[in-house]
């Protein structure tokens, strides 16, 4: 019996297996192997050689090629710290409006949360860009409304970057809002209440009946979002290039650029393995300080 279960187990698990192999182990796999290499896109594999950590030393080194990956890497850092730091604050406090049922409106806050979700980072780039123009924007247009003048947008280096951001939070912050719904309904009511009788008031309750349980659903959309973050390409790609002067050049539209542009495979495997390796450490300390947390 447990043969045949396993058996069955196995035959059903083999398509996705092998889909998951293919698309995923497979690729990943080549690109660490071509981080060692010498090798050109515009040439078959066979003509890579061999350089060992080359490619690395020459991304962290002193040259222009350095200076950029390392920049790049900055600015990604900053991107996904600032998403994160607006996802999830939010994500909560929509989750709260939404899962609070004295609240009118909560079903329809939640449809129009999620609906941002829907739409694809495309869609949402190209009408963005239209909110940030400078002349013509609606964004500037309502600023003026107030008595403040046109803001740089997208075309200064200090605002390029955290322009991006908030259109990166406009759109998932309805998903991670959802999350957010799920860990509370988990919550049992009846601490609330209870917590009610002892004479604690709202803010007590958040503090230490809502947040504490909330902790796992926050790592979770802590992970989610940084994996999201640390992807981001289509914005800058479609609206900024990597500009004005590099503010939004993140790794993974650099990476394009190397590797695809400019034809350098090895490098920009390189690049791409450091940050896999970046993203790694990122989500293994964060479950490193939750467990810490939990063990205190």
């Amino acid at each position: 019996m447990a043969k045949a279960f396993r058996a069955s187990a196995g035959i059903m698990l083999a398509p996705a297996v092998t889909l998951i192999g293919v698309f995923v182990l497979l690729p990943m796999l080549l690109t660490i192997w071509l981080s060692f290499q010498d090798w050109s896109t515009q040439t078959p594999f066979s003509e890579a050689s061999f350089v060992g950590f080359g490619n690395f030393n020459e991304i962290f080194g002193p040259t222009s090629v350095g200076r950029d990956f390392k920049t790049a890497l900055l600015n990604t850092a900053i991107y996904t710290a600032l998403s994160v730091a607006l996802i999830l604050p939010l994500s909560v406090v929509f989750g709260l409006l939404v899962y609070q049922r004295e609240v009118a409106g909560g079903t329809a806050l939640r449809t129009v949360l999620f609906s941002t979700y829907m739409v694809p980072m495309i869609a949402v780039a190209l009408v963005w860009s239209k909110l940030y123009s400078p002349s013509e924007g609606p964004l500037n247009q309502l600023l003026g409304l107030i008595g403040v003048g046109p803001q740089p947008w997208l075309s200064s280096p200090r605002s390029a970057l955290v322009s991006i951001v908030l259109l990166n939070v406009w759109q998932q912050v309805g998903y991670f809002t959802v999350l957010a719904i799920a860990g509370l309904t988990q919550i049992p009511g009846s601490l609330y209440e209870a917590a009610t009788l002892d004479g604690a008031n709202g803010r007590e309750q958040f503090r230490f009946i809502t947040l504490p349980l909330l902790r796992r659903t926050l790592l979770f959309s802590a992970v989610i979002a940084i994996i999201n973050a640390v992807q981001v390409f289509e914005p800058v790609a479609l609206i900024t290039q990597g500009g004005p002067v590099g503010s939004t050049n993140v790794l993974t539209y650099h990476v394009r650029r190397v590797g695809i542009e400019r034809a350098q495979g090895g490098l920009g495997s390189a690049m791409a393995v450091m940050l896999m390796l970046s993203l790694i450490v990122c989500v293994s300390a964060l479950f490193s300080l939750v467990n810490r947390k939990d063990g205190e």
